[in-house]
């Protein structure tokens, strides 16, 4: 009886210790694994977590884009990234908008900003400027106007 207690207890210990999730970024000394360049920006980082749970952490979007064609789509658990109006909280990129604007600078100069809600992207687009881009459509521009690293 104290012997299946104990396996029982190690099974779940293994399944615990290989959860994979995201962690905190820490802003202000992460370093970007793209760029080199110092995570200190709380509203435009991004963060990669693989199926085996290695985290890479990003000081924009455009670094985890220009990133992403390094690692098999089927070796990526998920893609996260701030959005602008909570600074710090990561959201899955699939769920975010995106918007392009000169009115809201970001850390490599593309201007690319995470919006939690269409709302808020609107809101901001309003106040700012530019265009409104889904997950799938910023990848589709990107892949017109800039060189991913292939």
């Amino acid at each position: 009886m104290r012997l299946s207690s104990l396996i029982v207890l190690l099974i779940g210990l293994s399944v615990v210790s290989c959860e994979i999730k995201s962690r905190p970024i820490a802003y202000g000394s992460d370093a970007c694994h793209y760029c080199k360049m110092t995570i200190v920006d709380r509203q435009h980082a991004a963060q990669l977590v693989t199926a085996k749970g290695k985290i890479y952490n990003f000081d924009a979007v455009e670094c985890l884009i220009n990133f992403s064609p390094e690692l098999p789509e089927e070796d990526v658990s998920m893609k996260l990234c701030n959005h602008y109006t909570e600074p710090g909280e990561l959201i899955p990129v699939e769920n975010a908008y995106y918007l392009i604007s000169e009115g809201i600078p970001s850390p490599m100069g593309a201007f690319l900003t995470a919006f939690r809600t269409d709302e808020q992207a609107k809101n901001a687009l309003k106040e700012h400027g530019g265009e409104i881009y889904t997950w799938n459509e910023l990848l589709n521009f990107w892949k017109d106007h800039y060189v991913l690293n292939q």
